[in-house]
């Protein structure tokens, strides 16, 4: 006789019912068990981010992360939860060359991770493979505005939204990856108009979650590190709410000092 186990994590379709209600969805990313275990409860998704590649190993951008890198990380994140939907975000090189491509990339982070969903770059180019990958179960978190992997071909890490006919472009995206299935949509560091006008239009049914956008967004999005204050250099759009890059180097300083004046270990330290 066969069993039905009920998991207590939030699922997909929990983000779309909180759009619904009009209840802020709130994420951040993590990469570690133990940060992600920290952060767990107060999360409705946690997204585990290829901007590990900047954050964990000092890459100048995501482009080189790996999708063996993206999936380890992920196993980190769901043994430290229980609790938030886990997203995964699909490495450069991994998707874009087709859908199946895609959808082969997809199944093994989803297969080997036991994560819920994951999350691609790109806009109504790629509103063909979204629909691809939900019509066979895969559920997908779309990505517009300021996309990093596409860093080399949009002349850096340049605010979206300027131009005059970037209203209508990025509308369009947000509009085309909604409608081809995708239950949420971050938009990063657009212009607070434009990702206002993207974020109230009823054509986009997608939860939208700003990262640098505008505060009517269904959610918010930050990466752990910069909101703590461990990362050296942060966007305009990050709020540091904690200084913990200062209180490690003051642990460390007292570390050191205590072993070169031969106060570290004491007796309370030392097995008799």
């Amino acid at each position: 006789m066969s069993q039905v186990v009920q998991s207590r994590r939030l699922r997909a379709i929990d983000i779309g019912k909180r759009k619904a209600e009009g209840r802020k969805i709130i994420a951040l990313t993590a990469y570690h068990a133990h940060t992600a275990g920290i952060v767990d409860p107060y999360c409705d998704f946690i997204l585990v981010g290829d901007s590990l590649g900047m954050v964990m190993h000092g890459m100048e951008s995501t482009i080189p992360v790996t999708l063996e890198m993206m999936i380890l990380q992920a196993q980190a994140v769901i043994r430290g939860t229980e609790k938030a939907l886990v997203v995964v975000d699909m490495p450069f090189g991994s998707y874009e060359a087709s859908r199946e491509q895609a959808f082969l990339s997809a199944s093994r982070v989803l297969k080997e991770t036991g994560a819920g969903a994951i999350k691609m770059e790109g806009g109504a180019h790629f509103a063909e493979t979204v629909a691809f990958l939900v019509q066979r179960g895969v559920p997908v978190m779309g990505h517009i505005g300021l996309t990093p992997q596409a860093v080399n071909t949009m002349g850096g890490f340049k605010v979206q939204g300027r131009a005059p006919d970037d209203e209508r472009r990025l509308l369009e995206d947000a509009r085309a990856i909604s409608e081809a299935g995708a239950f949420a949509i971050v938009l990063e560091g657009i212009v607070e108009p434009v990702a206002r006008a993207i974020a109230t239009s009823p054509q986009v049914t997608a939860a939208t979650i700003g990262i640098g956008a505008s505060a009517v967004c269904d959610g918010q999005i930050l990466v752990l590190e910069d909101m703590l204050g461990l990362s050296e250099r942060t966007p305009k759009f990050v709020r540091q709410f904690g200084s913990l890059r200062a209180h490690i180097e003051e642990a460390v300083k007292a570390y050191a000092d205590e072993v070169r004046a031969g106060r570290f270990p004491a007796d309370d330290h030392t097995y008799g």
